[in-house]
C-alpha cells in the first residue's frame, strides 16, 4: 500500500504567533486529524520558518526522539543535558529527551529566517537518560545514512529500530533504495522536486509505503537540485 500526502493537504499554524510558520504533516499542537497521528513510530514532521531572532523558549519534553533538520540558515539550541550549538543547512541534531529534559531552539540569526524539519520518533524505550549529538552535513551521492539505532557509518545512533537517510539530487540524478515488506517506509520532500517511482513530488509532500516489497527509485526533478528524506520504520 502506497499512502499519499501532498503538502497542501498537511496542518498550518500556528496562526496566532507571528513569528512563526509551521506546516504539520502529521495532527501537532491545534491541529489534530485522526487520519494523521503519525506513521508507526514516526509521530512528527513539522516544517517550520522562524523569524530572525525569534524561537522556541525554554520547554521539556519526556520519552521523544526528537532530530532537527535545517535547510537553509542557522538553529541555536540548548539544553539541560549541557548540549548546544548551532544547526547549519544539512545538518542533523539529535535530542532523546528520555526521561525529561528542558531546551530551547532559537534563529541564530537577527537578520535572516531559519528553515528546518522538526522530526519526532516513539523511542524503543522510556525513561532513559537524556542525550543529545549533532552530525555534520552529508556528503556523496545517493542515499546518506543520518542516523540509524547502532550508530554506523558516522550516523547519530538514536533509542529506536529506524534509519534516517537523505539524498541531494541534482536535477535527473536518481538515489534507489530497496523495500522490504517486513518494514515501512517514509519519504518527505525536504526541498525542490523529485519524482519518485512515476510520482512527481513538490517539497513537503510525502508518500508512505506499508507491506511494499521491491524498489524505490528518487530522481531529481524541475530546474534546480532536490533534498529528500528517507526513513526507514519497524512494521
Amino acid at each position: 500500500m502506497i499512502i499519499e500526502r501532498p503538502a497542501g493537504d498537511r496542518g498550518h499554524g500556528p496562526a496566532q504567533v507571528a513569528w512563526l510558520d509551521s506546516r504539520h504533516t502529521f495532527s501537532f499542537g491545534d491541529y489534530y486529524d485522526p487520519a494523521w497521528m503519525g506513521f508507526g513510530v514516526l509521530r512528527v514532521i513539522n516544517e517550520d520558518r522562524v523569524a530572525p531572532g525569534a524561537g522556541f523558549p525554554t520547554h521539556g519534553h519526556a520519552n521523544m526522539e526528537i532530530l532537527s533538520y535545517v535547510l537553509s540558515g542557522a538553529l541555536a539550541h540548548e539544553d539541560s543535558t549541557g548540549g548546544g550549538g548551532v544547526i547549519r543547512p544539512g545538518e542533523l541534531q539529535w535530542m532523546s529527551a528520555g526521561h525529561g529534559v528542558r531546551h530551547s531552539e532559537f534563529n541564530a540569526s537577527n537578520d535572516e529566517p531559519v528553515h528546518f524539519l522538526q522530526v519526532w520518533l516513539q523511542p524503543d524505550r522510556v525513561n532513559a537518560p537524556p542525550a543529545y549529538a549533532q552530525r555534520p552535513a552529508a556528503g556523496g551521492e545517493g542515499w546518506q545514512l543520518l542516523a540509524s539505532p547502532d550508530g554506523r557509518d558516522d550516523s547519530l545512533a538514536i533509542r529506536q529500530d529506524a534509519n534516517v537517510f537523505n539524498a541531494r539530487l541534482a536535477v535527473n540524478a536518481a538515489a534507489e533504495y530497496p523495500l522490504r515488506d517486513s518494514r515501512r517506509y517514509w519519504l518527505h520532500v525536504a526541498q525542490g522536486a523529485v519524482e519518485a517511482n512515476g510520482r512527481v513530488l513538490q517539497a513537503g509532500d510525502a508518500l508512505g509505503f506499508v507491506e511494499e516489497a521491491g524498489g524505490l527509485r528518487v530522481t531529481g526533478r524541475g530546474d534546480s537540485s532536490a533534498d529528500a528524506l528517507l526513513f526507514e520504520l519497524p512494521a
